[in-house]
């Protein structure tokens, strides 16, 4: 599973470390130093995913990641920072950062970590998954990667992706936040169950008419969320 990987890591001896486990492993890495070289790469190229520091010179990871995605590059964020508050993940979430590490960290969980993000990219664009995904007038394409709602098209980091292909898939079958979670990062115990609520939050800002009120994204108290067609369900307030 080869991939174009940028690394930015103002650390020299930090991004030369994750550079050999990164190449050790196939893959062919850009070594930048700070925020606005790393989005001058990223625009230039096709990288498949950003290994980013959040602290850097010139513009930071949340600013990089930030820009970004309102530009509507759809690559795989890591995001690598020495905050290690809940706050500061779920901030670098909201932004549409798809895994966050905190340092230290050991070389090898990072990899396991990369491995995790390039397969479930790789999944969501994989020949396997050749229909739509519909629920009412919510699509959402596998293969080209598009959400549309009422035929307008919609901008999912691929967090948010991948969440709502795993709901569609099923819709009205109730998700516990472990195993969205688990359809995000794997089997990952060092990130907040939280992190699920942060991409409904942004997913109903996205696909609901009053996110506030949602019809299509809902919540089951106790349990979880289901999607679904709002022509069939009833109203559930979000909490």
């Amino acid at each position: 599973m080869c991939a174009n990987v940028i690394v930015a890591e103002d650390d020299a001896k930090q991004a030369e470390l994750v550079r050999r486990y990164l190449e050790r492993e196939g893959h062919a890495v850009t070594l930048v130093s700070d925020g606005l070289s790393a989005l001058e790469q990223a625009r230039q190229g096709a990288p498949d995913l950003l290994v980013l520091d959040v602290m850097m010179p010139r513009a930071d990871g949340l600013d990089v990641v930030r820009v970004l995605r309102a530009e509507g590059r759809e690559l795989a964020v890591l995001m690598l920072t020495a905050r290690a508050t809940e706050d500061d993940l779920l901030l670098g979430l909201d932004l549409g950062a798809d895994d966050y590490m905190t340092k230290p960290y050991s070389p090898r969980e990072l990899m396991a970590r990369v491995r995790t993000l390039l397969r479930r990219t790789r999944r969501d664009s994989g020949p396997e998954q050749t229909h739509v995904l519909r629920v009412g007038s919510l699509a959402v394409d596998p293969v080209r990667h598009e959400v549309a709602v009422e035929g307008t098209g919609v901008e999912c980091t691929p967090g948010e992706f991948r969440l709502l292909s795993a709901m569609a898939a099923e819709p009205e079958r109730v998700f516990t936040r472990e195993q969205l979670l688990a359809e995000l990062h794997g089997f990952d115990r060092y990130i907040s169950s939280r992190t699920v609520d942060v991409h409904i939050m942004n997913l109903r800002k996205k696909i609901e008419r009053e996110p506030r009120r949602p019809t299509r994204l809902l919540t089951v108290f106790g349990v979880g969320y289901k999607l679904m067609d709002p022509l069939k369900g009833s109203h559930v307030p979000a909490r």
